[in-house]
């Protein structure tokens, strides 16, 4: 059985995501930090590390960019996971009985409609999980908690709304890290990071190498280098695993043309699931994740 360590406590909504792909028998293992997902992967403590990579409605997680420079893990997969938020309160407690809801600045942010039209006041919290958790240790009848319905299962809190976000689409995209590369698939995607030389053009001919090769960018990012002041890495996703003949070459292209070059991994390409398709219990839909 495999052990998948993430950020957050229990019921979070990166737990969810590790039970949607590995399945629910995946055992979890808690970090504190991002930084603490990889130390766990190293070490041997966790077989995998699930990772939050992007938001589609928030952008990304700028932190996680600056690990997979600094660590040496590879990306085994990703998984895009359709992020639901659940209202809960304590056993007994209705919807008409609530004055505030509980939750962090995004998410709810991400439910303003509903907060509005209910009239509930909001109040900020650093994390969804430990929301619910602090909420069913010292239950308060007019305090409702905006996390994941994992959360609402865990620590016995009743459901009274689901699917209360604004958006349909907010999905959260994550990477499967692991210490060894996974086996080839029908369909991949290339991560890496690269960076320009100063010269006029540079980046113009480093991502001219993949479209002289029709080789499909799913996203190019640029991020500030922490030790050089104005300067910049990219980040860079494409269609193809780096094995492929037309992808080796524009790799080495790549290489000859950028000042740094770092491979992250060739995955499955991941595809994005129809909000509808979402809504079973993260415990309970069993979704296929990859073998061990």
């Amino acid at each position: 059985m495999l052990t998948v360590a993430f950020q957050g406590i229990e019921g979070a909504y990166s737990e969810s995501a590790i039970y949607h792909f590995f399945g629910p028998k995946a055992k979890t293992l808690s970090c504190n930090t991002l930084e603490d997902i990889f130390e766990a992967v190293e070490t041997g403590r966790a077989d995998r590390g699930m990772l939050p990579v992007e938001n589609a409605l928030t952008g990304s997680v700028p932190r996680v960019y600056e690990l997979l420079l600094e660590r040496d893990l590879r990306i085994r997969a990703e998984v895009i996971f359709h992020i639901q938020h659940t209202l809960m309160a304590a056993p007994g407690v209705k919807l008409a009985d609530l004055k505030r809801v509980r939750s962090t600045i995004h998410s709810l942010n991400q439910c303003e409609k509903f907060i509005n039209r209910t009239q509930l006041k909001k109040v900020s919290s650093l994390d969804t999980a430990s929301s619910a958790r602090d909420l069913a240790a010292k239950p308060e009848p007019d305090l409702g908690v905006i996390a994941s319905r994992l959360a609402a299962d865990i620590y016995q809190l009743d459901i009274l709304e689901e699917a209360i976000e604004d958006a349909p689409f907010n999905y959260t995209r994550f990477f499967v890290l692991g210490n060894e590369d996974p086996p080839r698939a029908q369909r991949s995607k290339t991560s890496l990071i690269f960076t320009a030389r100063h010269l006029p053009g540079s980046l113009y001919q480093c991502i001219g190498e993949f479209a002289e090769r029709n080789l499909n960018l799913t996203k190019i990012e640029s991020r500030p280098r922490r030790n050089r002041p104005w300067q910049y890495l990219f980040f860079l996703d494409f269609e193809g695993h780096w094995q492929d003949p037309v992808a080796e070459a524009a790799l080495l292209g790549l290489l000859r043309r950028a000042g740094f070059v770092k491979m992250l991994g060739s995955y499955p390409i991941a595809t994005t699931p129809h909000p509808a398709e979402s809504g079973l219990s993260q415990r309970q839909d069993g979704a296929e994740g990859e073998t061990p």
